[in-house]
């Protein structure tokens, strides 16, 4: 028996058509408090997987409500590419987890610590025009800060090692 794909997709997606917005029911994993990220152990992974929630939240939140159509286009744009190249920090160190050789390790971990520098800048893009308020960018950079100081020590050691060899 022969169905039209369209068709069905049509209705199915009328269920959700007259609904105001869509609801996420999951519940948002907690954010690490300033003694958690202290902590002197504390993996450089996880460090960026907590930045990155932090990022999608903010994407988020800089999305709500009602904005202009330049506003919308500007936090549009910049704000997504502050997004991908947050997540693009935590992706990187979490292949680098089990890497091929320590070269494919500090490729990895370079990655991420260009992807870091990335969202600096757009971070700070967004700070200059105001689409932040000074308390939310001040503990947004401090932990990219730290997360990038711990980035370019393992860089450094890690090319060191190699040279070594």
């Amino acid at each position: 028996m022969e169905y039209d794909k369209k068709t069905i997709y049509r209705k199915e997606f009328r269920k959700f058509e007259n609904e105001d917005s869509r609801k996420f029911s999951g519940s948002l994993k907690p954010l690490m408090t300033e003694e958690q990220k202290s902590a002197e152990r504390i993996p450089i992974d996880e460090l960026a997987f907590d930045f990155s929630c932090r990022v999608t939240r903010l994407y988020k939140w800089l999305n709500e409500g009602k904005l202009s159509k330049a506003d919308r286009d500007i936090v549009g744009t910049y704000g997504l590419q502050m997004l991908r190249s947050a997540s693009s920090i935590s992706a990187n160190l979490n292949e680098a987890k089990h890497p091929q050789s320590d070269a494919d390790y500090l490729s990895k971990v370079s990655i991420s610590l260009k992807e870091a520098r990335e969202t600096e800048h757009w971070l700070r893009l967004l700070n200059a025009n105001g689409y932040f308020k000074e308390p939310q960018y001040a503990s947004l950079n401090h932990d990219l800060d730290r997360i990038l100081r711990i980035l370019v020590t393992i860089t450094t050691k890690v090319r060191e090692r190699l040279r070594k060899r």
